[in-house]
């Protein structure tokens, strides 16, 4: 039987994990929190760190694998393509090329020699290279670390002594010896999903991006997205000079952009690997075109016969479920009016859950759906209300 390894096995991976399994593979997951939701659908866990690449390497090569696929997390993908240069599996672009791809500060530096808009931004070794770089561009800036995704460790500051703050912020999480200061950019947030083959989208996923307590780490979506067909037609464009600048293989390209006033759409973080939270599930629902057995198959290095676009059949949600302050769950209710629309969920909080920190707990994930944009917007304003966590 063949064997597929899959660096993670959280909920984020289960689409990927049942895809692969689909195909025939023995699945082997691999992370250091063995309490994954997804390690229980895959056919061996190894409890190892997937973010240490030659531990990765020694790995595949201990389980014979025949095939890697990156789980939903920067530094999957990264250990991930590392293993299939080192190994001579298919799938995966070279490992330099997917630095360049995931590490902020390398993207930039691509995006602006070949004329992709992204903000202006500065790599800074020291607090007086941010304090600098923030003078030269101007206020607000953003500092971030280059390696991390989710919001970690990013900060908008509006003066100095903000700056100081959040350069110690990023500097302490990253596992580089740097960060950046970046160019505020003022828009609305939005997701661009794109399938490339022979360096061609040939299909892609838009949509708009919904943000709560934490203002830098998606807690949902929605679709259609509220973008011009001008706006989609630069980020395809965009995709293939990416994908034909750096000799991209077949696969997923996840892009995540703000529009400005001006409608030019920003591109601030760009991914090979799926997207977390069941967002390959969102496709799937709203489109039926079977996301995550195409990223599978693309990651094993299966041929598969060209895509075709497919809109969205309704108006869909994915929301995660989350709350506004620290404490400990006493329940998840929804209100008789949200009820309707629910067409699947994934929940995982338990009773007595505790709230150490509310911009990043998840009680779970819902995918709802509507007949009407109208009732999807209604929807929007007040999810938070109709679907609660209630706190002791």
């Amino acid at each position: 039987m063949k064997k597929m390894l899959i660096l993670g096995g959280g909920h984020a991976e289960i689409p990927l994990i049942k895809a692969a399994k689909s195909k025939g593979y023995y699945v082997i997951t691999t992370g250091n929190q063995a309490s994954g939701l997804g390690h229980k659908y895959s056919d061996e866990f190894v409890n190892c760190d997937f973010s240490d690449k030659e531990k990765m390497l020694l790995l595949a090569k201990e389980k014979k694998v025949d095939a890697v696929c990156s789980g939903c997390n920067d530094f999957a993908l990264l250990s991930t393509s590392y293993v299939c240069e080192k190994l001579n599996l298919p799938g995966h672009d070279n490992y330099e090329t997917s630095l360049i791809i995931h590490h902020k500060d390398k993207y930039r530096k691509f995006a602006c020699e070949n004329k992709i808009p992204t903000p202006i931004a500065y790599k800074c070794y020291s607090q007086d290279d941010v304090q600098k770089y923030a003078e030269d561009i101007g206020y607000p800036v953003i500092v971030k670390p280059v390696d991390l995704t989710g919001g970690k460790g990013i900060m908008k500051c509006d003066n100095s002594k903000e700056l100081t703050v959040a350069y110690h912020k990023a500097v302490t999480i990253t596992r580089e010896n740097y960060v950046i200061v970046e160019k505020y950019i003022t828009g609305t947030n939005h997701g661009f999903s794109a399938f490339i083959q022979d360096k061609k989208v040939t299909f892609y996923f838009a949509d708009n991006e919904q943000y709560y307590i934490n203002k830098y780490m998606v807690s949902g979506a929605s679709t259609p997205a509220d973008v011009a067909d001008s706006v989609i037609d630069r980020l395809c464009r965009y995709s293939e000079i990416i994908s034909e600048k750096l000799e991209l293989v077949d696969g997923i390209l996840h892009i995540q952009y703000i529009l400005s006033e001006e409608n030019v759409p920003f591109i601030i973080e760009v991914c090979r690997r799926a997207p977390g939270d069941l967002y390959v599930r969102f496709v799937d629902e709203a489109t039926k075109v079977g996301y995550a057995d195409m990223i599978v198959s693309a990651e094993s290095g299966e041929k598969i016969p060209m895509c075709s676009f497919r809109k969205p059949d309704a108006f869909y949600i994915r929301h995660c479920v989350m709350c506004d302050r620290k404490g400990k769950v006493e329940d998840v209710v929804f209100s008789d009016y949200i009820k309707k629309y629910i067409i699947d969920s994934l929940m995982w909080w338990n009773k007595g859950d505790v709230i150490e920190d509310e911009l990043i707990y998840k009680a779970g994930i819902v995918f709802l759906k509507f007949d009407s944009r109208e009732e999807m917007d209604m929807c929007l304003e007040k999810i938070h209300e109709h679907i609660k966590i209630v706190i002791e």
